[in-house]
């Protein structure tokens, strides 16, 4: 069992940056998937996101060009940097490692940005 360990999440004003962190109790060289979602209040966990390892990073309209996803393998972490932060992103961000056949989530960590 692997188990993921997120943080950096906390309250920005709109404009701000955050950083958030996924480390994992395993290698992240075994997986094939690594992927941020979040889910507001209310609303269904949508990807925000990805990139297979040895691919290109993936994002979701609505964050493109103001996140962006990166992974430390030696530290076993992805991360995920969110810079010019809008209230629309007040969401609970969950880290997501990927293999065919096994799915591993993070607790969650919570961004609200204030207006």
């Amino acid at each position: 069992q692997v188990q993921l360990v997120e943080s950096g999440g906390g309250l920005v004003q709109a404009g701000g940056s955050l950083r958030l962190s996924c480390t994992a109790s395993d290698s992240i060289l075994r997986f094939d998937v690594m992927a941020w979602f979040r889910q507001a209040a209310g609303k269904q966990r949508e990807w925000v996101a990805s990139f297979t390892f040895g691919g290109s990073p993936n994002y979701a309209d609505s964050v493109k060009g103001r996140f962006t996803i990166s992974r430390d393998a030696a530290k076993n972490t992805v991360y995920l940097q969110m810079d010019s932060l809008k209230p629309e992103d007040t969401a609970v961000y969950y880290c997501k490692l990927a293999l065919p056949q096994v799915v591993y989530w993070g607790q969650g960590t919570q961004v609200t940005v204030s207006s």
